[in-house]
């Protein structure tokens, strides 16, 4: 069987695990393997800071709490994303305002943005969809036009850019996952990246339970107390451990999944260029991380087909997002702003195939051949 997906296994976690447990003798949030992790995203991506959190669902709703999203504010968001990405807000009671995606990239569509602006929007949530970095410049501008904040969710985005620039440090707020199925894994956790300042102190007392911990460590307070609303967001330095050799190996995870999706975009381009299939589209401007390969059928019929016949064969695949406005939740909590022209028909169509690292160079092979055959007959 080729599977759809394993996490990332280099074969040292359990030094770091044993170090954990055996050297440091700290195994709850917040110690020195975790302070290394965020020491590593704030030396390579040039970030003020980030924290580590159990999951980039929980570094979403401490990005609500830290705009203080409240009742009667809006959001704006693409439909086609992960629940997490407006459950955050919605949690908070804020409206979810939903836009059209862009065929090419199933990236929200920048140019929609600003006719969904009313008095009580408070913010832009773009998702970069397979690594894929959203139009940031136009996006930025318009935040800035309107006084917004911009909350990257930048889960599946760990390594890609935009102009150079890493994902999750565009806007005042990134949110990174590392769940299982991600680039970067340590089972289940995230992080939040902080690029607005005025942000950096509460976001550490949200992230403590409300508390002032994190100065009283520092020895800047002589005792901590309750100062303000939070929860415990804190991974255990397990967790951690698991996440920071691959983080020391970074760009060999990455180079290894881009030689995959060179590979499979290479094999199957003929087939784009005979129009059984659509292919991903990279914009110039952006440096992406391989994080899934897909390709669109022609509906939603063919793809089904294609997924039977893959499965036949012992190959796991998997659609994507069923769109969020069309939801029982949806509807109740938020509004499609616009014509729905992509979001529905490109969720339907688009098909991804197994991608992870050190996958066969053999099973790509098989992959490509069996989809090659299912066009040819």
């Amino acid at each position: 069987m080729i599977p759809f997906n394993q996490p990332p296994v280099l074969g040292n976690e359990i030094d770091y695990i044993q170090e954990a447990i055996k050297s440091n003798k700290k195994l709850s949030g917040d110690g020195p393997i975790t302070q290394k992790c965020q020491k590593w995203f704030e030396d390579n991506f040039k970030i003020p800071k980030s924290l580590l959190t159990t999951s980039c669902t929980h570094a979403l709703e401490m990005a609500a709490l830290l705009i203080n999203i409240k009742p009667g504010d809006e959001v704006i968001a693409p439909s086609y994303t992960f629940v997490s990405t407006v459950n955050a807000f919605a949690l908070r009671g804020a409206k979810i305002v939903f836009v059209d995606i862009r065929p090419d990239t199933l990236n929200i569509d920048e140019n929609l943005i600003e006719n969904a602006i009313t008095p009580n929007t408070k913010a832009i949530v773009p998702v970069h969809y397979a690594g894929v970095a959203c139009e940031m410049d136009v996006i930025m501008n318009i935040a800035s036009k309107y006084n917004l904040y911009v909350i990257e969710d930048a889960a599946q985005g760990v390594m890609s850019t935009y102009k150079g620039k890493p994902l999750g440090t565009i806007g005042d707020l990134g949110c990174f996952s590392f769940h299982d199925t991600k680039n970067y894994s340590m089972g289940e956790g995230g992080a939040l990246l902080i690029r607005n300042e005025k942000l950096l102190e509460r976001a550490e007392i949200i992230r403590e339970k409300g508390t002032n911990r994190s100065k009283f460590i520092r020895g800047q307070v002589d005792k901590y107390t309750w100062v303000d609303i939070g929860s415990s967001y804190l991974p255990s330095e397990i967790n951690a451990a698991y996440l920071l050799p691959q983080l020391k190996s970074a760009q060999k995870i990455n180079g290894d999944r881009l030689s995959t999706w060179n590979m499979y975009y290479s094999s199957l381009k003929h087939l784009e260029d005979k129009g059984f299939i659509q292919l991903p589209t990279i914009p110039k401007d952006c440096n992406h991380n391989a994080h899934m390969f897909y390709i669109k059928c022609i509906d939603i019929e063919q793809r089904s087909r294609l997924i039977n016949y893959l499965n036949e064969y012992n190959v796991k695949t998997a659609f994507h997002y069923i769109p969020l406005h069309s939801s029982v939740a949806g509807e109740k909590y938020g509004e499609f702003i616009g014509d729905d022209i992509y979001t529905t028909s490109e969720s339907e169509r688009l098909l991804r195939l197994p991608i992870f690292f050190e996958i066969k160079k053999k099973d790509i092979e098989k992959v490509v051949s069996l989809i090659k055959s299912f066009y040819k007959n």
